[in-house]
């Protein structure tokens, strides 16, 4: 059955309360309805926990203690987000669509836009503090966003309760430098036209406030990547930040999947050096900075390659040649990635590294702190 989402907005409504009628009235689970499957999964969510389409919806705000809690966490986010709202806010004027950031619970922290504080629908949620999870308001953009991890569109009847049937909402989330979900950005309407175009506004937005606290980490490097030719469109682009040494201090959901980088959340992962991920000397990526903004050829271990454009961040030293903004790397940490390069470039054959430098086997052992195998090892 084609989903509601792909028809023209006169054949919407109709089909919604369609889809409403077959799911939450007791149609068997499984029975096809005309609405998106995250939608379906979501009302079914609701239903299994025992809510009922038509009872009232309280918004309720969480209680204070919670939000002394919500409010200190979510600092970075809304530092991050509050210059992006602001514009987002100055684009969408005139629509009646304002926009939301909540927590990655679904608790409120910011609103901008144009709210009509006389009217109670929009007051409701449009404040510091309110609960808009999927647990406390059923079937929502932020709840969905939040749940999904992706884009999303709801109209009207494809909220769970009637009470919140006229809203129009687009949600994203907002990840953070660590590659897990930090909130997510919503942006609604009270009895407005459809404008399903909001949901990429709303992408582009999350993922813009999500490169703002990637790039709000201490870094003395931040590389924007993209396979050839599409480097240089920052809403499209990965980006990947190194502090002075090479460690990876914070990257994008977009430089994760181009470099294959899961998410520190989801594993036990140490600290990841850019030597692991770029096929050559790390050094020569704040080399590429120092000579300006071009796009540069950088290989992976992957067998890939790619572009990027790197950038001097934070209060960086004049180098010897008197260059300003220029990080200075230590002789000894030059010297260790050079190594473990070699090392890596061998796959691990420390004797062949060795033959490349120049140095004995002992010596790439001594410099890499590595304790040196026994004889018989000819590796």
């Amino acid at each position: 059955m084609q989903a509601v989402s792909s028809l023209p907005p006169e054949e919407r409504l109709p089909l919604i309360e369609r889809a409403r009628r077959l799911v939450l009235g007791g149609a068997p689970e499984g029975t096809p309805a005309p609405v998106e499957h995250f939608i379906l999964k979501s009302w079914q969510r609701c239903l299994q926990r025992g809510y009922s389409p038509d009872s009232p919806v309280a918004f309720d705000a969480v209680p204070a203690a919670a939000m002394r809690r919500v409010h200190d966490a979510s600092q970075p986010l809304r530092s991050a987000a509050r210059p992006v709202i602001e514009r987002l806010a100055r684009a969408i004027a005139g629509t009646r669509y304002f926009a939301i950031l909540t927590d990655a619970t679904g608790v409120v922290v910011d609103v901008e836009g144009e709210i009509d504080r006389q009217d109670r629908r929009a007051t409701a949620l449009a404040r510091i503090g309110v609960d808009l999870s999927e647990t406390a308001v059923g079937t929502t953009a932020i709840g969905a966003a939040l749940t999904e991890l992706q884009p999303v569109w709801l109209h009207r009847g494809e909220h769970f309760f009637r009470d919140t049937g006229m809203y129009t909402c687009a949600g994203a989330p907002v990840f953070g430098p660590d590659g897990r979900c930090a909130g997510m950005l919503d942006l609604t309407g009270i009895d407005v036209a459809e404008r399903p175009q909001l949901r990429h506004l709303a992408d582009a937005s999350a993922r813009a406030i999500g490169n703002r606290l990637v790039q709000a980490l201490p870094h003395a490097l931040a590389l924007w990547i993209n396979w050839p030719g599409g480097v240089g469109n920052h809403e499209q682009d990965g980006l990947i930040c190194l502090d002075s040494e090479g460690v990876v201090t914070g990257c994008n959901p977009t430089a994760r999947q181009i470099l294959g980088i899961v998410p520190s959340g989801t594993t036990a992962q140490a600290r990841l050096h850019a030597s692991d991920l770029f096929a050559m000397p790390w050094p020569m990526l704040f080399d590429a900075a120092r000579r300006g903004t071009r796009p540069v050829d950088v290989p992976l271990w992957s067998g890939f390659q790619v572009q990027a454009v790197a950038m001097l961040s934070g209060p960086c030293d004049a180098d010897n040649t008197g260059a300003p903004g220029v990080a200075r790397l230590p002789l000894r940490d030059l010297e260790h990635s050079l190594i473990r390069q070699a090392v890596q470039q061998a796959r691990g054959n420390v004797a062949e590294a060795a033959r490349t430098l120049g140095i004995s086997r002992a010596t790439v052992y001594r410099k890499l702190g590595v304790r040196q195998p026994p004889a018989a090892d000819k590796s």
